[in-house]
């Protein structure tokens, strides 16, 4: 078997510690980001897909070493380290608009494009000066970038930022619309100034600017027409020193009728909080005021609540998880059978809890009044677009129990008034744009609309159109009974929470209803600030195109470079969660673009997610999602000849955590991939979610993406059999799994990264064979894969002090927990140890018969390694994780530490990595993090721990007491 293809960069390194950390860093960042024009599910981070992209296209310093001053491997490490700069230049979101830092990269993925073509570029090219050619040059002869899966449109407009011809497709017309409207449409106006006749005739209107500035401007226009026809709907609130002030939003609480007989019936409350402020210092409760005589009730707020009192409005009326709530006049259980029943047949309602105003620099939290009760109280309008039902899908979608079935149902009367109004004002706003359009350009023969291929007025309207959409759509986000009010904390201030918190649909009880027309967060304004900023920050270069196509039934065009994000499995219902938005779309956009809204709601039987609901069970999801994802890829083996192929996945943090990388999905995914005739090369796992995101994401919340790099397997690749693949395992493993961590890799993703060797191996063959002659399937290789990793990581213990082989023996059986002290004189005596020996050395305590290991709990505050007889890697690792983690810690802490461990850093170091895996192992989170925090932070602590160690302090470490500094 010959692979003849010249290597690219990403089949042997990547600089990946840069890449997840812009990666990490761009969660963070909201205005001009693309992803703030229109939300879209599990976007892949900018910073990945751009450097993936590149190192997709460059060559590794290998395949050319020929041409370097120095072609030894010293010097091919050497250029290898030059292209890593490149990348660490390019990934921070600093660079996205920066023709400084992309044009080198630009530049490089030229030379590897021109060496393919034995061509040589200008040496002139190499000043950012001739930007343009280099983009010039890359548009004619670079291979066309595809992105069949293309979602939110972050790889092909990575693809286009680096100066490449992209094209995304997808089967979702929300998703279509999206990458449409960042790659396909800026280009085809950029370098306009606005026709708007408000604009400054000496802006600078580079790239998609005077676009932007056109949607703000007719933006505004709209608020200010809404405004005219329903602002009476939006009264401002009195203070109490008479007074008025902006609403930001009013709070609901949900209500049903009471099941207990004594209250005759009465609609009481479901909050799941009365808590309005937690902030410190600006803490507002709600309070419900009960008559039980009359048995009726309302609610007051009030400022500056006890300890006491916040408390106990912390959980509202809810007595347990779920629809189970206490009734405020009876104090009486209302379970959930009542709860759905009620709301089932329309007897749920809805009472003012609190208003929340703009104040000189701070919230205010003004009790309810009629005057805001009855401004709510609109009829409800009709909206046919809207009239669609949810989807019986109980994992994701829970409001359909409770009678919210319909999309329609999830608006308030007056959420509907201003989401519609705002709808039509689309329609209208446009023709304004193209009646300036008209006057601004003179006379243009080319009247076609943007969706016919179209360049003037007409199809300018129809782009600004487009945008304006995309905001209105944004603000249904933001303005539905499903938003809730986050009352923030000791450091953070309150805000409204949008319907799409979660990659779900929940039924929430207390709800917040912003003022559209207000300033603050959630607003029309806010909307329109996010969706245009994101305008100015695209590349607008070059000629990309974004397609409605399914990527089963595809027909790629040959020589296509692939790079995708491919649904994951059953992780996310993409289309079902998609219609909430389409339904709006279809409504403000649906005559502009006629393709992509013919139908009611989106496509679904086609989608390739394995949803139970939809395939009448699990088995026959698998087999839908297996089958479709297998036409896909044989496609994308087809068309990418020579050229590697990278496909991203990621798994959910709880199958990471119960099902590890022999998950269905997983395991499902890559057998499409090997059956398809790939070979991986390698799996390079890119962190692209926040630990906050996904502890507060729940089931739902993406870890890792997992980079797939593929290449198409020879026709005459061999068989093996299942002996032979362990013994290849066995011997390639263990220098690829170091590699890996000295790339960086840390614990939280050496698992998944050991999957892209040890996959490699299998999928170089046409089979591995059983005893009884069956294929090896792919979740079974995966198992010995693991089964492997955990050998090489079991032998590395090897390296320890005994005492730490002990504890080590120990934790992986018993944790923290105890056993028989008679089983611990046995492991100890194979070690060569007493009992004593371990207590003398500080591992272990032994109490009536009892033995269990030490933590961090039970060490000595001022352990010296130094002045201790016996230190043990095990005492290092943990004081270091002690020093790192405390609240009086830090990395200057762990490095007066570290400065003083000499020969137990090592060990120290790697004790991190296989405690961190069995940690996760037995699910004690708190450990695994601290674990995992030594490691990540290990770098820093040795860099600080030499500079102590050389510096002027050297010599003074140590306290006169004994104690470290």
């Amino acid at each position: 078997m010959v692979l003849s293809q010249r290597r690219k960069l990403i089949e042997v390194s990547l600089p990946l510690e840069a890449i997840n950390r812009a990666s990490a860093r761009e969660k963070s960042i909201r205005h001009g980001h693309p992803s703030t024009l229109h939300l879209w599910w599990a976007r892949r981070p900018l910073a990945a897909c751009r450097a993936v992209l590149f190192a997709q296209l460059v060559d590794d310093p290998s395949s050319y070493a020929e041409e370097l001053a120095d072609p030894s491997p010293v010097g091919v490490e050497a250029e290898r380290a030059r292209l890593h700069k490149i990348i660490e230049d390019m990934v921070p979101w600093e660079a996205s608009t920066s023709p400084q830092r992309l044009h080198p990269a630009r530049l490089e993925i030229a030379r590897s494009v021109a060496r393919a073509k034995g061509l040589t570029l200008p040496a002139a090219w190499t000043s950012v000066r001739h930007e343009a050619d280099v983009i010039a040059f890359l548009q004619e002869n670079a291979p066309l970038v595809h992105d069949p899966f293309c979602g939110g449109g972050s790889i092909p407009l990575e693809a286009q930022r680096l100066g490449l011809q992209a094209r995304g497709s997808d089967l979702n017309p929300v998703a279509v619309l999206i990458s449409k409207a960042l790659i396909e449409f800026p280009p085809r106006f950029a370098n306009r100034p606005p026709v708007n006749p408000a604009h400054d005739a000496h802006g600078d209107w580079r790239g998609a600017r005077g676009l932007a500035d056109d949607v703000r401007h007719y933006g505004r226009w709209m608020r200010e027409q809404a405004a005219a026809r329903i602002g009476h709907l939006y009264p401002k609130a009195t203070l109490p020193d008479g007074g008025e002030a902006t609403v930001i939003a009013w709070l609901w609480a949900r209500t049903v009728p009471s099941p207990d007989p004594r209250a005759r019936g009465a609609a009481v409350p479901l909050a799941s909080s009365f808590v309005l402020s937690a902030r410190a210092g600006r803490e507002a409760i709600a309070v419900p005021v009960v008559d039980r005589a009359a048995m009726t009730w309302r609610f007051e707020v009030k400022t500056d609540p006890t300890r006491e009192e916040l408390a106990a409005a912390k959980n509202g009326t809810k007595s347990a998880r779920g629809a189970n709530f206490v009734c405020v006049l009876t104090g009486s259980p209302i379970d959930g059978d009542h709860v759905k029943a009620a709301m089932m047949a329309g007897q749920g309602g809805a009472r003012l809890m609190a208003v929340v105003a703009e104040g000189r620099g701070n919230r205010l939290y003004l009790s309810p009044t009629q005057v805001h009760e009855a401004a709510a109280a609109v009829e409800r309008p009709e909206v046919p677009e809207l009239a669609q039902p949810l989807p019986d899908d109980p994992r994701n979608f829970w409001t359909t129990a409770y009678g919210l079935d319909s999309f329609d149902k999830l608006f308030t009367p007056r959420q509907l008034v201003a989401l519609t109004t705002f709808s039509d004002l689309v329609a209208e706003a446009r023709a304004a744009v193209a009646a300036d359009a008209a006057s601004a350009w003179g006379a243009n023969p080319d009247s076609r609309a943007l969706a016919e291929g179209g360049s003037g007025p007409e199809a300018y309207a129809d782009a600004v159109a487009t945008f304006l959409g995309f905001v209105v759509s944004g603000l249904a986000d933001r303005v539905s009974s499903i938003c809730t009010w986050d009352a923030g904390g000791a450091t953070w201030g309150t805000k409204v929470r949008n319907t799409f918190a979660r990659q779900a649909l929940p039924m929430t009880w207390d709800f917040a209803e912003v003022n559209a027309f207000s300033d603050s967060s959630g607003s029309f304004e806010n909307s329109l600030w996010y969706s245009s900023g994101s305008l100015e920050h695209l590349s607008a270069i070059g000629t990309s195109e974004a397609q409605l196509s399914n990527a089963a039934s595809n027909h790629f065009a040959p020589r296509t470079l692939f790079s995708t994000d491919p649904p994951y499995y059953d992780n996310i219902g993409y289309a079902d969660l998609s219609d909430y938005f389409y339904v709006w779309l279809r409504r403000s956009l649906g005559s502009v673009h006629p393709a992509l809204f013919r139908r009611v709601v989106t496509p679904k039987a086609e989608e390739l997610v394995a949803t139970p609901y939809r395939h009448g069970g699990r088995d026959a999801a698998e087999r839908h999602f297996l089958d479709g994802m297998r036409q896909a890829i044989a496609g994308m083996a087809r068309a990418s000849d020579d050229l590697p192929v990278t496909i991203y996945y990621a798994f959910k943090q709880t199958e990471l955590s119960t099902e590890g990388v022999t998950s269905a999905g997983w395991a499902t995914f890559l057998q499409a991939v090997f059956d398809c005739g790939f070979m991986v090369d390698g799996t390079w796992p890119v962190r692209s979610e926040l630990s906050n995101r996904m502890i507060a994401s729940g089931t739902n919340a993406l870890a890792s993406s997992i980079v797939l790099v593929c290449r198409c397997r020879p026709a005459d690749a061999p068989s093996t059999t299942r002996p032979e693949f362990l013994r290849v395992l066995r011997r390639e493993l263990p220098a690829a799994i170091a590699t890996i961590r000295a790339g960086g890799v840390g614990p939280t993703d050496i698992q998944q990264a050991a999957i892209g060797p040890g996959i490699g191996i299998f999928t170089r063959h046409a089979a591995v064979l059983n005893p009884d002659g069956s294929a090896l399937s792919v979740k079974d290789a995966l198992k010995l894969i693991n089964q492997v990793r955990e050998e090489i990581a079991s032998g590395d213990d090897a390296d320890y002090d005994a005492a730490t082989r002990f504890a080590l023996d120990w934790f992986a059986g018993h944790g923290w927990g105890e056993g028989a002290s008679g089983t611990a004189i046995t492991m100890a005596n194979a070690l060569g140890l007493a009992l004593e020996d371990l207590q003398a050395a500080g591992v272990a305590v032994a109490r009536g018969g009892r033995t269990r290991v030490l933590g961090l709990a039970d060490m000595a505050p001022d352990w010296d390694p130094v002045r201790d007889r016996t230190p043990t890697a095990w005492e290092a690792c943990h004081h270091l994780v002690r020093r790192l983690t405390a609240e009086d810690g830090g990395i200057d802490t762990a490095a007066r530490l570290m400065a003083r461990l000499g020969a137990l850093a090592e060990p120290a170091r790697s004790l991190a990595m296989r405690l961190y895996d069995l940690a996760e192992a037995r699910s004690l989170a708190g450990d695994a993090h601290g674990y995992k925090t030594l490691y990540d932070d290990w770098p820093e602590i040795e860099a600080r721990a030499t500079e102590l160690a050389t510096g002027p302090m050297a010599g003074d470490l140590i306290n006169p007491q004994g104690s470290l500094l």
